[in-house]
């Protein structure tokens, strides 16, 4: 054998070699995710990042309203203690997938916003997030003006959005005093159903009067006061006029409690 064909064996066997290995699959994120987070304003905000076959690589988690860098890895990179990185590295089929949660406690107005999920490739690559901190909000249907003939029934509907929670109290006003339940006036009731996403409270006063004119305030315990202002016609029928209920219909036992109220009060 030839000197030539023993130095050039060594070099076909790292070919051979090198041909044999598999080239790692670059990283990727999972666009299928949601990008649109609501939080609720003094909550937990949660901004989950799925990438897949990392490898090497660090996921950096960017405010983009400032280009500060809140996390790497596992690691935080801000002095606001609200923030937080959470990893989880999934197993199974699945293990070429990871997660990378930036997590904000007591979500505030101001954190919301984009965030960008990045990976330390070259170039680095990115995935947008937007934020949206919500605060509890409560609604009077049919305002800002309503109209009902005299002698009817004023039903108004306060709804409460976007609490976590039911609120404690929901308090009803009449130019801007706390409205009496046990007034001489008598005929006036106050039903109110919590659920899971919203509240709501009935406010339902019999036989109006154009005395009964005025502004009604609802003021939750956890949300802005709304405001509507009620006119009592005699005769007369504008469009505007109240004919049914002032918002959405009551349900059969808020119903039946409300019409054993105003016969009782009749009483």
């Amino acid at each position: 054998m030839d000197r030539h064909s023993m130095q050039s064996r060594p070099r076909q066997q790292l070919l051979d070699h090198s041909s044999g290995l598999k080239s790692k699959p670059d990283p990727t994120f999972d666009f299928t995710q949601n990008t649109n987070v609501t939080a609720l304003i003094g909550k937990t905000a949660y901004l989950t990042c799925r990438v897949r076959n990392l490898g090497d690589k660090t996921v950096s988690w960017v405010r983009h309203r400032d280009i500060h860098i809140l996390t790497a890895g596992a690691y935080t990179y801000t002095s606001d203690q609200r923030f937080q990185a959470m990893h989880k590295q999934n197993t199974g089929q699945n293990s070429e997938w990871s997660e990378w949660t930036l997590c904000i406690k007591w979500a505030q107005e101001r954190d919301q916003g984009i965030y960008e999920c990045q990976i330390s490739t070259i170039p680095v690559k990115s995935h947008q997030f937007r934020l949206n901190v919500v605060v509890p909000t409560a609604t009077i249907l049919g305002g800002p003006e309503l109209y009902v003939g005299a002698g009817s029934t004023i039903n108004l509907t306060c709804a409460i959005h976007f609490s976590s929670e039911p609120p404690a109290y929901i308090f009803w006003y009449y130019n801007e005093n706390v409205l009496s339940y046990d007034s001489p006036r008598g005929g006036i009731s106050v039903i109110t159903e919590k659920g899971g996403d919203v509240t709501t409270s009935w406010l339902l006063i019999q036989t109006a009067q154009p005395s009964d004119s005025g502004e009604y305030s609802c003021k939750p315990s956890n949300a802005n006061t709304a405001s509507i202002r009620v006119h009592v016609l005699n005769g007369e029928r504008p469009e505007a006029m109240q004919t049914g209920t002032a918002g959405p219909i009551l349900s059969s036992s808020c119903l039946l409690v409300s019409l054993i109220i105003l016969y009782i009060s009749s009483v």
